[in-house]
């Protein structure tokens, strides 16, 4: 009873109640004091940091009232070295104030990778290899030897290159190649409409090079570069040419279409004769029909 009577009691209702609505405003000014911390609804769009040096950046940042950090960097060849490539999180993306941008960065020296050893591999095998190794294939050398189209050697800028050693991302390394001990010849492929890359590797499939590479007037830009195709090559595809393994093949490029689509005026004006032929055929046959009945 004891219990019951001091719960019941008017003092004790009253430190109850004090208790109660202090926690709640206690809860209330928590809420209120974590909103006005975060900024709730008072976000704005990142900023776009791409292309711009560290120089350029802070002046944004500090103008946004944001902190940075260079995470990372890579290298891309057309890029000026230190400009931003790629930033987290990503521009129009909503921040706050204060807010970390990551940034990675183009390096300031080209990427190394070594170079592998390819000798004794096929050629197709060698290009393979030093591909996944970031390297291009440049000029197959043969020179006479009792294996044929097996990689006696390896050339950087015409020199002598060993297993291991560090070069650029995307050096361009010659292959020496041994031709047999015969004179051997392939057959041009046709490379009209193929892109210069795609030219290049069906050429060294057949143990052949591409020479002198001309562009015509169509081509100004980096992009018109990357989507030129052939329209004429020297010797020609024509199926009766062969060259002996090592030659090379000259070639002209550009980006205007028409140069590889066949010409309608010729096939309009074959097409007009034989027309001609059936109509005057079909009134002769007419003719003989009356004559005859």
């Amino acid at each position: 009873m004891s219990f019951f009577k001091t719960i019941f009691n008017k003092t004790f209702a009253r430190h109850l109640g004090i208790v109660i609505i202090s926690g709640l405003l206690l809860i209330l000014l928590t809420f209120l004091g974590l909103k006005l911390y975060t900024r709730h609804g008072k976000g704005f769009e990142a900023p776009d940091f791409k292309g711009l040096t560290e120089q350029q950046l802070k002046h944004l940042i500090q103008e946004n009232e944001l902190r940075y950090a260079i995470i990372d960097s890579a290298h891309i060849a057309d890029l000026p070295p230190g400009v931003v490539i790629e930033q987290t999180p990503n521009a129009g993306s909503m921040v706050k104030k204060n807010r970390n941008i990551f940034f990675t960065i183009n390096s300031w020296t080209p990427e190394k990778v070594q170079v592998p050893d390819v000798i004794d591999y096929s050629i197709r095998n060698a290009r393979v290899m030093l591909e996944s190794f970031g390297l291009e294939v440049g000029d197959l050398i043969y020179v006479p030897s009792e294996y044929t189209n097996l990689v006696l050697g390896q050339h950087y800028k015409g020199k002598p290159v060993e297993a291991g050693t560090p070069l650029e991302r995307g050096a361009v390394i010659d292959l020496i190649v041994g031709q047999g001990l015969s004179n051997r010849t392939t057959a041009v492929p046709d490379l009209k409409g193929l892109i210069y890359g795609e030219a290049k590797q069906i050429s060294q499939d057949l143990s052949l090079n591409i020479g002198a590479t001309i562009y015509d007037s169509t081509v100004v830009s980096k992009e018109d570069t990357l989507n030129a195709f052939v329209w004429k090559q020297r010797p020609s595809g024509d199926g009766d040419s062969r060259l002996r393994l090592g030659s090379s093949i000259d070639i002209w490029l550009s980006v205007d279409s028409s140069l590889i689509m066949p010409d309608t005026t010729n096939i309009e004006k074959t097409e007009v004769p034989i027309r001609e032929f059936e109509e005057e055929t079909i009134e002769e046959e007419n003719l003989d029909e009356e004559e005859f009945f």
